[in-house]
């Protein structure tokens, strides 16, 4: 009687799991240029605007006004090595952009580093990514995070509500100072930072000249969080919501609507197509099996809750090794979701760095978050769309010189 009822237990739990893979695909709706742009205007899709003055009204807050002056003497602080303990990064180091005057020994250094695990694409650096490409970042001293954090995107990074991983900081201005606090980033205390500053002549002058009180800690953040603001992206997907129906592909615009109609606009929300909102991943559990190298296999995959093999200990959280034990806010596995602006160019993937293959995230996103099997063609689709998302930062003709 026992075996008949665990049978019967089973063959319930592997119904339920392959449920999803048996259902047909749904019919794909067709939408014209038009809708599909009224559709994804209508549920808060944006562009990034393009006009300074537009620009200002998107990004200005009470508690940091900001002028042109502020924004190039914040350019001068990001790109300071100064500002930090041993005097060996900046702000710049692990949220690289291609004005970046140090590159190529960021570069060399962070190759050469024995936690730096990356892929193909560190060698295209100076695309404009806003991270270092490396699956945790190296602080002062060549220190890594304990709990191996990948590094966030700096770009369009101000527009999103929610900032880090963990979402523990709520503004751009804040994470400023969490960065240059933290022990395995910049690790420099306020005093300290001040009398650095203070060092400078030119500095001297300059903060005085824009704050009343001259140089203090919070007008160092003002100063770097106001040129921060301005590393806004626009691209073929902002054209195309500005009225360009030229400007996306005929495979992006379809990858656009999966992206509306499969829920993935559900978390990733917003002008910045992200940022907005904390989201437990991942929503669906599996006993997945991790490979012996450590990394995920998507042959494992679907296969693993429909093999019979009940064997507990192969059980993992994430659908891949979770290297560091980060489990989010609250240790609930609860994440910031990521801004997919740029996405194609900020690899690795995921909170830890483990995921390497753009295609293999779209993957695990639509399983372990929308309980789908992807297609090959959806696959390509939504991949197209998230490469409609890549742009460099708009040149505000009021900010050259």
């Amino acid at each position: 009687m026992l075996r008949l009822i665990l049978l019967a237990i089973a063959i319930i739990v592997v119904w339920i799991s392959i449920l999803p893979y048996m259902m047909p695909n749904r019919t794909k709706n067709i939408y014209s240029d038009e809708k599909l742009r009224e559709t994804a205007l209508s549920r808060g899709m944006r562009s990034i605007p393009k006009d300074y003055k537009k620009f200002l009204l998107l990004v200005q807050t009470p508690d940091n006004i900001i002028t042109k002056e502020k924004i190039a003497l914040g350019k001068e602080l990001y790109f300071d090595k100064n500002l930090s303990k041993d005097r060996s990064v900046s702000c710049a180091s692990c949220h690289m952009i291609k004005q970046n005057p140090h590159n190529k020994t960021q570069f060399l250094d962070d190759i050469l580093h024995p936690k730096s695990k990356t892929d193909c694409m560190v060698c295209h650096i100076k695309d404009e990514s806003g991270s270092d490409r490396l699956a945790t970042a190296i602080g002062v001293g060549g220190k890594t995070d304990p709990f191996h954090r990948n590094t966030l995107t700096i770009l369009n990074s101000s527009l999103a509500k929610y900032q880090l991983w963990d979402a523990s900081s709520k503004s751009s201005l804040q994470t400023v100072a969490r960065m240059i606090h933290d022990p395995y980033k910049m690790d420099l205390s306020s005093l300290e930072l001040t009398r650095r500053v203070n060092e400078s002549a030119l500095y001297k002058k300059e903060f005085q000249s824009i704050f009343e009180d001259g140089v203090k800690p919070i007008n160092i953040q003002k100063a770097i969080d106001a040129y921060q603001k301005t590393l806004l992206t626009r691209s073929a997907y902002d054209r195309f919501l500005d009225g360009d129906d030229s400007a996306m592909t005929p495979l992006a615009k379809q990858g656009f609507v999966d992206f509306i109609e499969l829920g993935c606009k559900g978390c990733h929300t917003g002008i910045s197509v992200g940022g907005q909102t904390v989201q437990k991943f991942p929503v669906r559990n599996y006993n997945s099996i991790i490979d012996v190298t450590g990394s995920f296999s998507r042959e494992y995959v679907g296969r693993d809750v429909a093999s019979f093999d009940f064997n507990f200990k192969q059980y993992q959280d994430f659908p891949f090794e979770n290297i560091g034990g980060f489990l989010g806010a609250k240790d609930e596995k609860r994440f910031r979701v990521p801004i997919l602006r740029n996405v194609t160019k900020t690899s690795p993937y995921f909170h830890n760095g483990a995921v390497f293959d753009l295609r293999e995230a779209i993957y695990i996103m639509g399983k372990y978050q929308l309980s789908m099997e992807l297609s090959e063609t959806q696959i390509d689709e939504i991949e197209a769309f998230l490469h409609s998302l890549e742009g460099n930062p708009v040149s505000y003709k009021e900010l050259q010189k």
